[in-house]
């Protein structure tokens, strides 16, 4: 064989061992890569020695505020992972940077210590900035205020936010088991870009979700039980939308939702409550009210509020705000396709609760095409009503094309319609077992209200 041809065999030879190994060595990096879990970002807390930072029950919250300073400092890490099956007691804020995941196991607790000597507004998780941080996200595992083992606190006087963030900016908080605080679940002020949902929370000291002056907020899938106050609120906010829900008490608390507007200096024309499951609160399902000082209609309107479920809201016989919605000082205020059943007082009221008065006058409410039935009586809300107007010289309802029925203290109180219909008692219950039936009904949207 000609020694040219040999050679040429052999380089040829080389270079297929050269592309054959760096084609193996290519795959061995894609295989590691797509292997790589988000955990290769972290840095684990744990408390059996084995994290990256290491608690012993005590005062963990040093170990932790290291690992999340670590995190801020070295953007080649993203998360702070607390291991589970582990109670992590805290005697000071956990404080989390920009740009930063604080994560669990649903087996990992963060709890406040016994008898804390802490001041008012202090939180248990806040910002590692007091101006402000943005791009934060808290998720997975179970917050323990500690409540019994703080019993000497007042609940709602700021002792202890479960979480608290001032002049930040997109915040995610999900995934969480938040219970037994004298305080708010998330607080936020001065914010903008705020997701909150899949929580469980039970029973904190205020609400669930406590919007303050902030803009763009969303709310959904959680499941609240109400001790004191609401289990959504917002205060002079905008741009919010609450849907997916499911929100209770237990002979405790307030509204389920709450919508509050306080003088001139923040606009509310954009907030959309749909999807929810709202029973057997304490008072109101829904309470929205606008007072203080002066302010234009336009400032204060038009709040959607659609497809939800209200069963037996209102329980409380001596909450004069009790009922299904509770509103005054807002306008064009539309309530469609909504299902009202057992509600105690009334279904929808008109009313001013304590010294919560609406400037001026001339409010309108549109509603329409809702399921209003079974309204049962109430010692101080009312009688029972479908629609009770209690500010007829201020405010009035447009009520179209409701079905009413069986309600104790009448349809109207001070309202009346030309297109609602009456019907039997018994034949919406009806309508909604047989599935035929359900498909003619012109409220079907009304019957399929509340997470689906």
């Amino acid at each position: 064989m000609d020694e040219t041809v040999k050679i040429n065999r052999r380089k040829r030879r080389k270079k297929i061992i050269i592309s054959s190994l760096a084609l193996i060595f290519l795959i061995a990096v894609i295989i590691l890569f797509l292997s790589a879990k988000p955990s290769d970002k972290a840095v684990y807390v744990t408390i059996n020695g084995s994290g990256d930072f290491n608690c012993d029950g005590i005062d963990d919250q040093v170990e932790i505020n290291k690992a999340l300073a670590y995190v801020a400092k070295n953007s080649q890490f993203t998360t702070v992972h607390l291991e589970g099956n582990s109670t992590y007691v805290i005697s000071d804020s956990v404080l989390i940077g920009n740009n930063t995941i604080l994560e669990g196991d649903p087996t990992a607790v963060i709890k406040l210590e016994e008898k804390t000597d802490w001041p008012p507004d202090k939180p248990m998780i806040t910002q590692m900035d007091s101006s402000g941080n943005q791009d934060i996200t808290i998720r997975g595992f179970e917050i323990d205020g500690n409540h019994d083992g703080n019993a000497e606190k007042k609940r709602g006087a700021g002792y202890h936010n479960l979480i608290h963030f001032l002049n930040s900016e997109n915040i995610q908080v999900y995934d969480l088991y938040m219970h037994d605080s004298h305080g708010d679940g998330l607080k936020v002020t001065g914010c903008s870009n705020i997701r909150f949902y899949n929580n469980t929370i039970y029973k904190l000291g205020h609400d669930a979700l406590y919007v303050i002056y902030s803009s763009n907020v969303e709310a959904w899938n959680n499941r609240i039980t109400c001790r004191t106050n609401s289990g959504l609120r917002i205060y002079n906010s905008n741009h919010a939308k609450f849907y997916n829900n499911t929100i209770n008490s237990e002979g405790e608390g307030g509204a389920g939702i709450q919508v509050q507007k306080e003088g001139s200096s923040t606009v509310m024309d954009d907030i959309e409550i749909f999807n929810n499951l709202l029973y057997e609160t304490n008072a109101a399902g829904i309470w929205i009210t606008g007072y203080g000082s002066g302010y234009s209609k336009d400032t204060a309107k038009e709040i959607y509020i659609h497809n939800n479920k209200f069963y037996k809201t209102g329980t409380n016989q001596g909450a004069d705000w009790a009922g299904g919605v509770v509103l005054n000082g807002f306008q064009n205020t539309l309530i469609e396709n909504n299902l009202f059943d057992g509600c105690y007082g009334a279904a929808i009221a008109h009313k001013r609760v304590k010294a919560f008065s609406a400037p001026e006058s001339g409010y309108t409410t549109i509603v329409k095409n809702n399921i209003i039935i079974n309204t049962q009586p109430s010692h101080t809300a009312g009688k029972g009503y479908a629609i009770f107007n209690k500010l007829n010289n201020t405010h009035s309802f447009i009520l179209e094309n409701n079905c009413l029925s069986n309600n104790a203290g009448g349809n109207y109180l001070y309202a009346n319609s030309t297109s609602d219909v009456n019907v039997d008692n018994g034949y919406v219950e009806q309508v909604s077992k047989n599935e035929s039936m359900r498909k003619k009904f012109p409220w079907n949207k009304a019957l399929s209200a509340g997470p689906q």
